[in-house]
């Protein structure tokens, strides 16, 4: 799969909006809450055009139990995929458009995530200096994702970090 990493695109929201719809009418009652995350959904913010979506879900069996439905809208059921408690979906083999990331409601991983799309958007500067990142490790990684999210992970171990700190900061 090509990495490309792209200028900020105001179609993103509207992306995630119309996905956002279908998973809810899919999920029905065991979705508690779905957000926007990822690069695509701080504004400004170079980003791979791959729309992100954190869902809590009410209990991850009921999920799982979802997961013929989940492919009946195109993802494909990847499970934990290396992060415990989390249920994660993709969607688009060769040319990707969305992952989904999926906890229990109260997971720390739920605030992780929002905490970081959160501190993006409330430090543009930081934002900035991420997606030149990104771009840069993009021109650079022979198209190895492996190494492409190697070459971020400091920049994102260090950020994410300062954005719980901040997120508690700021009351959230």
């Amino acid at each position: 799969m090509e990495i490309i990493v792209a200028n900020y695109n105001p179609d993103w929201p509207v992306a995630y909006q119309k996905e956002e719809i279908k998973i809810t009418q899919t999920l029905g009652a065991t979705l508690s809450r779905s957000y926007h995350i990822g690069s695509t959904s701080v504004p400004g913010l170079m980003a791979k055009p791959i729309i992100d979506i954190l869902l809590a879900v009410h209990d991850l069996q009921e999920l799982d139990d979802k997961s013929s439905e989940m492919a009946e809208l195109g993802y494909e059921v990847m499970g934990a995929y290396g992060i415990p408690g989390r249920r994660y979906f993709r969607k688009g083999i060769n040319r990707r458009t969305h992952h989904v990331h999926a906890f229990k409601t109260g997971d720390s991983n739920l605030k992780r995530h929002l905490a970081f799309r959160d501190y993006l958007i409330a430090h543009p500067e930081i934002a900035r200096e991420y997606g030149h990142l990104k771009y840069q490790i993009s021109q650079n990684c022979d198209n190895d994702m492996g190494k492409y999210c190697d070459a971020k992970d400091p920049f994102v171990k260090l950020h994410e970090q300062n954005a719980l700190e901040w997120y508690q900061k700021v009351g959230h």
